[in-house]
């Protein structure tokens, strides 16, 4: 069978603060209309914690403190030909508060608590949410 379409690695940053994710509605690309947390495509040669430090810096205008290394998830876009395996990194320390730095591709974000999300979510996060990932204030 001939593959088709094309393979891409994102960064997803999950935002932790007083109980909260960050979230943000898509607008200008797929997944429109769906919630997502900031992040975007890894660049060659870039580190998955840069790619989010750049990410979140271009998307919110916050400041990354330390990381974790997240989970994963493997999700496919049938409707555009893509799959992307999405690296996803915790950040407790960010630290500013979120402005919509980039209007053409998102709504605005917002604070929600893990188990109170909106809908839709977009792939990655719905596939987070049902591998049994829970977003946690405190490590552990």
């Amino acid at each position: 069978m001939e593959a088709r379409g094309t393979i891409g690695v994102g960064v997803g940053v999950i935002v932790v603060r007083d109980g909260k994710v960050l979230l943000g509605r898509r607008k200008g690309s797929h997944g429109a209309g769906t919630w997502s947390a900031p992040g975007g495509r890894l660049e060659f040669g870039e580190s998955v914690e840069d790619c989010a430090l750049r990410e979140l810096r271009e998307e919110t205008g916050l400041s990354l403190g330390p990381v974790e290394v997240g989970p994963y998830t493997n999700d496919v876009f049938a409707d555009v030909q893509e799959q992307y395996v999405t690296a996803f990194v915790i950040a407790r320390h960010a630290t500013g508060e979120p402005e919509n730095l980039e209007p053409l591709k998102c709504d605005g974000w917002a604070w929600f608590p893990w188990d109170e999300l909106p809908e839709p979510l977009f792939e990655p996060i719905r596939s987070l949410v049902a591998s049994g990932y829970m977003a946690r204030q405190t490590p552990g």
